[in-house]
């Protein structure tokens, strides 16, 4: 196995098609309406973006936090299968936008190879949901955990998705049909230099097959924040790579118009040279080049548990 990608490296060795940098977008289903999303998705295939859009299968219990459309609806299934076939990746962001049990996550894993005739090859836990996988506390080890515990973020509810024990369990399940689950958020465009091993292998957290990291985007305004010109050349001069977090159903679609500033962004972004393309085709990516998903060890893991939690205390990222 080789070495795992350097930012120092030369970018024309990284991507194909000799492009510069690598840029993508993981869309969280949260809040999803037709009427904020769908312009944002035109807009972005028009400029020649092809991202990953997770959605859920199943309708959210009835009061839930942070849900909306679920492929339950036939208007919304017909456009998440429209994306599909224009060459957007569809994620896995839980069955739905509720806490799921084992029974209704399978029957949501069925119904996703069913819709897309695929498995979902990339997923993000979704914060609210019991079924979220090695999520909350179960991101970090031993005092880091501790710590963790003691800020209390949230007041997230605990993730059980890896317990066997628990009701909401499919740990066995996400190894077998996902093959990248999203962990570390980090204030850097440049995804790739803040984590530099992805994808990695945590054999602390067996049923995740691969590991990938994110940069915040969260909302309209940190999204636009981190795709500010300047951070758009570095990352173009460092040949460097991006998985954006984000929502783009928060605030991208606002009075019948996008947003001028994230307009303006992302044409800007378009126009750099960029290899635009969905999260798991840029990690297979990645993974090819470094001779397979990176074993993490020991030390390498409390590295990035550590930094990662530093910023989150200043920050509060996810």
């Amino acid at each position: 196995m080789t070495a795992p990608l350097s930012p120092s490296a030369p970018s024309t060795s990284w991507w194909p098609e000799g492009k510069r940098f690598a840029f993508t977008v993981f869309d969280d289903a949260d809040n999803d309406r037709l009427t904020n999303t769908k312009p944002v998705y035109e807009f972005l295939r028009d400029l020649g973006f092809r991202t990953t859009k997770s959605a859920w299968m199943l309708p959210g219990a009835p009061g839930a936090r942070l849900s909306g459309l679920s492929t339950s609806d036939p208007a919304y299934l017909a456009w998440i299968q429209q994306l599909h076939r224009e060459g957007f990746e569809i994620g896995w962001h839980g069955a739905a936008g509720s806490s799921s049990t084992r029974a209704e996550t399978v029957q949501g894993l069925q119904q996703f190879a069913e819709q897309f005739g695929v498995d979902p090859r990339v997923m993000s836990n979704h914060f609210q949901n019991q079924d979220s996988i090695y999520w909350g506390a179960a991101r970090l080890t031993g005092w880091r955990q501790a710590l963790y515990r003691v800020a209390n973020f949230r007041g997230a509810p605990k993730a059980e998705g890896h317990v066997e024990s628990s009701p909401f369990f499919w740990g066995d399940l996400c190894q077998k049909h996902i093959t990248y689950v999203r962990n570390w958020v980090f204030r850097d465009i440049d995804t790739l230099a803040a984590c530099p091993l992805m994808p990695y292998y945590d054999p602390a957290r067996p049923f995740a097959r691969g590991w990938y990291a994110s940069a915040e985007g969260g909302n309209l305004e940190s999204f636009n924040t981190l795709l500010a010109e300047a951070n758009q050349d570095r990352l173009a001069a460092n040949g460097g790579a991006c998985i954006v977090y984000a929502h783009f159903a928060k605030g991208f679609w606002q009075d019948d118009a996008l947003d001028s500033r994230f307009v303006e962004l992302m044409k800007r972004l378009a126009a750099l040279g960029g290899w635009y393309v969905p999260v798991s085709t840029l990690l297979d990516h990645l993974a090819a080049r470094n001779g397979g998903i990176h074993p993490l060890t020991t030390a390498e893991r409390a590295e990035m548990e550590w930094r990662w939690l530093q910023m989150k205390l200043r920050h509060g990222s996810s």
